[in-house]
């Protein structure tokens, strides 16, 4: 039975067939890198990044893929384009494992839902603040 009950992203990774590892330690290090303030978590059993209290987004390794799951209406508006090539499905955005990680891409999405977050929170605070 596989395992999953992972304590850390490294774990995750670890626990993934060598040729995957790499591909999700691409994932994990862009996004890092795009969110140098976010917080790395598991979720659901997958990696998962917070930033200002919220989780902006997931990704998880399926047999011929893996996915990111942070396909809010305005991320697939904003990235229409670029999106195309791939499998977008409910919140899910579905990247073959047998082409290169679209580092960019996922760099931008990530900072896209990291101001969507921001933004969401702000008024938020301001709601709270005008009881």
């Amino acid at each position: 039975m596989a395992k999953t009950d992972f304590k850390s992203v490294d774990e995750y990774i670890a626990s993934q067939p060598e040729a995957v590892q790499n591909i999700l330690r691409r994932v994990q290090s862009t996004i890092l890198n795009a969110l140098p303030a976010s917080q790395e978590i598991i979720s659901y059993q997958m990696p998962t990044y917070k930033l200002y209290g919220a989780r902006l987004l997931y990704f998880a390794v399926w047999k011929q893929h893996y996915s990111i799951y942070a396909a809010t209406a305005q991320v697939v508006a904003a990235f229409k384009d670029e999106l195309a090539p791939y499998q977008v499905d409910k919140g899910t955005i579905r990247f073959p494992l047998c082409e290169p990680v679209p580092v960019k891409l996922i760099a931008r999405i990530a900072k896209f839902r990291a101001r969507e977050v921001f933004e969401r929170e702000k008024g938020n605070a301001a709601a709270r603040r005008k009881r």
